[in-house]
């Protein structure tokens, strides 16, 4: 096992994906996962969603906006405080989300990535659960109940903002547009605006630079390094502060000459000295548009809706700062090569190149979906 760490980088390139020899005889739940791509009745002995109403337990959700498990925190808190069994255990959940990545010790960090977030960032992981503890195992009336339900720190303004609830109430959907020439714009398109188009070859996929990772560098980094390799589309620099603090999605209208590829859409804070700051990215396995439980692949040079879940941030765009979105087919090896054979996962050996292709005009209105909080 030791070795395999050293040549970790080789493991994570090796097709098929399963078996893996490198488990098989020690702990074989990898192979099993990977035999299992698709959403349904396995995964569900571990599905939390899926017991929500039965949860009658004050907890508090904490996580990180680049901790790998973020999505599933949010989902909880959301899920539990809406249909937990009692009404003491819904008004018993508490939500911490700062900016840091997975586990406990980075809360007493400042930096993510290459992101100094300030002294405010630093939380005490035991300030946080001991007197949740006292109050709910030993009924110490330390005014626990008291505090904000919810609270999120907003990276940009680097403070902590809290609410009662989340998403933050008066939070708005906005729009952002792909536009042509790389541009990024509140205005729909009003007639015709050329695609845009790349290759996307699994054997030089573009790499995982930061983000919601788990065993490889996690945080915030400059995304400049990949940008290249990406569709990139930017705004104009804002006039005055613009802040977002909740779910993100993206709505692309595009085409794939494959029966099935990978859609990875990223969203980053330029600064004005050009920095890409990474906010958050999601991924779309095109055979899991409509169903996480019945897969149905493209049809080669069909154009498609397809939906990418961003999971979530909590960003002030100051004065003077860009809104970017680009859009790609990998991010290796946070998530695995789609291979655009429409092949089983995780099941073959080799792969082809694609041409992938992103509309933005009228009838196609590919865009980002911001969840806007008004000053």
């Amino acid at each position: 096992l030791e070795r395999a760490l050293q040549e970790l980088p080789s493991w994570q390139r090796r097709l098929p994906l399963r078996p893996n020899p490198l488990v098989e005889g020690l702990d074989d739940w990898f192979n099993d996962f990977l035999a299992h791509p698709a959403d349904g009745s396995y995964w569900q002995q571990w599905s939390i969603a899926s017991q929500h109403q039965e949860i009658d337990t004050p907890i508090v959700h904490l996580g990180g906006w680049f901790d790998i498990f973020l999505a599933g925190t949010l989902k909880n808190y959301v899920g539990i405080r809406a249909r937990a069994r009692s009404a003491a255990a819904r008004a018993g959940q508490r939500l911490v989300v700062g900016p840091w990545v997975h586990g406990p010790l980075n809360m007493a960090k400042r930096v993510a990535g290459e992101v100094d977030f300030g002294e405010e960032a630093v939380r005490d992981y035991n300030a946080i659960r001991l007197p949740w503890f006292d109050h709910w195992l030993k009924g110490v009336a330390n005014g626990i109940l008291e505090e904000p339900p919810v609270q999120l720190f907003v990276m940009g303004e680097n403070r902590w903002r809290f609410a009662d609830v989340y998403p933050l109430r008066g939070t708005r959907a906005v729009p952002w547009f792909l536009r042509a020439g790389g541009g990024l714009d509140r205005t729909a398109p009003a007639g015709a605006e050329p695609a845009d188009g790349y290759v996307y070859d699994p054997d030089d996929p573009v790499p995982t630079v930061g983000g919601c990772t788990l065993n490889l560098s996690g945080g915030v980094f400059d995304q400049r390094p990949i940008e290249g390799r990406c569709l990139v589309y930017t705004s104009a620099p804002v006039e005055r502060p613009l802040t977002i603090i909740g779910p993100v999605t993206a709505v692309l209208h595009a085409m794939s000459s494959a029966p099935d590829t990978d859609w990875v859409v990223r969203l980053t804070d330029v600064h004005p000295d050009g920095t890409s700051r990474l906010l958050a990215d999601g991924i779309l396995r095109a055979r899991y548009r409509e169903s996480g439980t019945a897969p149905t692949l493209l049809t080669p040079d069909r154009v498609y809706e397809l939906p990418v879940d961003l999971w979530a941030t909590a960003n002030t765009f100051l004065p003077g700062h860009r809104i970017r979105v680009a859009v790609t087919s990998s991010s290796f090896p946070r998530f695995d090569r789609n291979l655009n054979t429409g092949g089983p996962i995780g099941g073959e050996a080799a792969g082809r190149p694609a041409l992938n292709t992103v509309f933005h005009d009228s009838a196609r209105p590919s865009h980002v979906v911001l969840p806007v909080i008004e000053a």
